[in-house]
């Protein structure tokens, strides 16, 4: 019997930098939301807004600036 195993995937190998402190916190916050408020981009964006996590332009969050920084990101 062969048995095939799925090539290893490190979850750092793809990135071309360190995460910045930005990048940290949105993650940070991202996981908190998803664990607490939910994953609709809605409850998203009213969670990063109400933790007061706002834009790289320092503007609270729309559901399209959500999108465009998660495109950004490559997300």
């Amino acid at each position: 019997m062969t048995t095939h195993t799925w090539p290893y995937l490190d979850p750092h190998q793809s990135r071309d930098h360190e995460p910045t402190p930005y990048e940290l916190k949105l993650a940070r916050t991202l996981e908190e939301i998803f664990t607490r408020d939910g994953h609709e981009a809605a409850d998203v964006v009213a969670g990063l807004n109400a933790r007061q996590v706002r834009t790289p332009a320092g503007e609270p969050w729309t559901e399209e600036t959500f999108r465009t920084e998660m495109h950004r990101l490559g997300a």
